[in-house]
């Protein structure tokens, strides 16, 4: 079956870094299309980047020029490299693929961004 698994969430201040990381298995990796998303307290879960089979990207307008999503075919792991973080970022940050039709998300990871 397919699972998602992530990782790398914690508490950080203001201006710094985290990277998340989503270990995927029972799919074909190297042709699905990874996403990330998050979802706030009170708020709908939105999307913040994804990433082709072929290395395509787009970012979410709030996370443009912070947030770098990237993937590791080889070990069937996509990243989530987020700099310059602000409280407005803190959420449960979720990965997320479509296969078959469905849609499969992991149990998520909390990030908090809070001096």
């Amino acid at each position: 079956q397919v699972q998602l698994v992530e990782s790398g969430g914690g508490l950080v201040q203001p201006g710094g870094s985290l990277r998340l990381s989503c270990a995927a298995s029972g799919i074909i990796f190297r042709r699905s299309t990874m996403g990330w998303y998050r979802q706030a307290p009170g708020r709908q879960r939105e999307l913040v980047a994804a990433i082709g089979s072929g290395g395509m990207t787009n970012y979410a307008y709030s996370v443009k020029g912070r947030f770098t999503i990237s993937r590791d075919n080889a070990k069937n792991t996509v990243y989530l490299q987020m700099n310059s973080l602000k409280p407005e970022d803190t959420a449960v940050y979720y990965c997320n693929v479509g296969a078959n039709g469905i849609d499969y998300w992991g149990k998520g990871t909390l990030v908090t961004v809070s001096s």
